[in-house]
C-alpha cells in the first residue's frame, strides 16, 4: 500500500462526527480545526492566506506549521497562482480569504491554472452569503456558489455548521482535485445538539456527494444548505404541527449532486422547496432544478433564495435574512403555498 493510501485510510479510521460541549459557533470554526487534524496525517498540506489568516481560521496552523504557512498577502490572484503550482509539485494546498475575493477576483486563475489542470487545490472562502451583516454590500457574496458549481472538476462543499465544517474538512482532502468550501461567519447552531424528539430529527455520517437525509415526511421535500439548514428544521416542525409533514435535506455538497437522495425525495413528495442564503439563480436550487427537469418527473417546485439583488448593511445577519425571507417562519408560508 502506498503512503498516500495508507494515510487516507488513518485518515478513514479518525474521522468522526465531533461531540462539542458548545450549541452555537461560526461555521469557520469547525474548519479551523479540521485542518489541524488533517495536518497530522499530511505532511503535504501547506496553507495559503491572503492577509485573512485570523478571519479565516487559520492562525492556528501558521502557529504550530510554521514553515507550511504562506501569507501572500492582499493578492488572490497570486495566491491561486502559488497554490497551483505548489499541487502539481505534490504538496496539498489550502488557500484562504473571504468568499467576496475569491472566486471573484481570482476567477481566473482557478479556472486555468487550477480546474484545467485538476490540481489538488482546497478553496476555502469565509464570510460567505449574507454571514456578515456590518460589512456590507460589498462583502455578501451571493453568487460564489453558481460560479464555482459550473467550473469543470470543481467541488462545492456548504456546510451547514462548524461540526459539517470540521468533519467534511477532514473528508475533502481524500479528493484528489479542486474543492470549494464555503464558510460563514455568523454563529450556527450545532444541528446534533438540537433538544428535538430524536425519532423526528437524524444526522447520519457526513459524506462528500451523498445528501443528509435529516428529517423524513410525506408532504414536501425541503432542501437546504448551510445556514438555512436549522431553518428549515423549524419550518419542518411548525408545518408538522399544522398537520403538514415535511422532509428536510441537508444538501452540504452542492456538486457532485447526489441525484438518487433528490430524486427519491421528490418522487416521494412531488413538492420540493429549496433554501439557500444566496442568489435564487444559478444556486443550489437551481443545480436541483436542472437535476429534476431533465428527469421529467412530475414535481412542483420553488426555489427560495435572494431575489435578484445585492445584499445591504444591517447590525446582524439575522436582520437581512428576515429582509430577504430566508427564515423558518418564511419557510413555512412558501411551502403552504406551494402545496396549495
Amino acid at each position: 500500500m502506498s503512503k498516500l493510501m495508507t494515510k487516507k485510510a488513518e485518515l478513514k479510521q479518525t474521522t468522526k462526527q465531533p461531540n462539542n460541549s458548545t450549541t452555537e459557533t461560526s461555521i469557520r470554526d469547525g474548519f479551523g480545526r479540521g485542518l489541524l487534524k488533517v495536518a497530522k496525517l499530511y505532511p503535504e498540506i501547506v496553507a495559503l492566506s491572503a492577509d485573512l489568516t485570523e478571519s479565516v481560521r487559520m492562525q492556528d496552523f501558521e502557529k504550530k506549521y510554521p514553515e507550511h504557512f504562506f501569507q501572500v498577502g492582499i493578492a488572490e490572484q497570486n495566491m491561486a497562482g502559488i497554490a497551483a503550482g505548489l499541487a502539481l509539485s505534490g504538496y496539498i494546498p489550502f488557500i484562504g480569504s473571504f468568499a467576496c475575493f475569491q472566486p471573484y477576483r481570482n476567477l481566473d486563475q482557478m479556472r486555468t491554472s487550477i480546474c484545467m489542470m485538476n490540481a489538488n487545490v482546497k478553496i476555502i472562502s469565509s464570510h460567505a452569503g449574507l454571514s456578515y451583516a456590518a460589512d456590507g454590500i460589498q462583502v455578501q457574496a451571493l453568487e460564489d456558489v453558481g460560479i464555482m458549481r459550473m467550473l469543470p472538476n470543481m467541488t462545492v462543499i456548504v456546510p451547514a455548521d462548524a461540526e459539517q465544517a470540521e468533519v467534511l474538512t477532514q473528508e475533502m482532502v481524500k479528493l484528489e482535485g479542486p474543492v470549494y468550501l464555503r464558510l460563514g461567519r455568523e454563529q450556527a447552531s450545532v444541528l446534533s445538539a438540537r433538544k428535538v424528539d430524536s425519532k423526528a430529527e437524524k444526522f447520519p455520517a457526513i459524506e462528500i456527494g451523498k445528501a443528509q437525509m435529516i428529517r423524513e415526511g410525506l408532504d414536501i421535500t425541503i432542501i437546504a444548505c448551510g445556514y438555512m439548514v436549522a431553518k428549515a428544521l423549524d419550518a419542518a416542525m411548525e408545518l408538522s404541527n399544522q398537520g403538514i409533514s415535511a422532509q428536510v435535506i441537508n444538501l452540504h455538497t452542492i456538486k457532485p449532486l447526489d441525484t438518487h437522495t433528490i430524486l427519491t425525495a421528490a418522487k416521494k413528495t412531488g413538492h420540493v422547496l429549496t433554501v439557500e442564503d444566496h442568489q435564487a439563480a444559478g444556486g443550489m436550487g437551481s443545480a436541483v432544478a436542472e437535476l429534476l427537469v431533465q428527469a421529467k418527473d412530475d414535481v412542483k417546485m420553488k426555489i427560495l433564495g435572494v431575489g435578484d439583488q445585492f445584499g445591504q448593511t444591517a447590525k446582524t445577519s439575522a436582520e437581512l435574512w428576515e429582509a430577504y425571507g430566508l427564515t423558518s417562519k418564511n419557510i413555512v408560508n412558501e411551502a403552504q403555498k406551494l402545496l396549495s
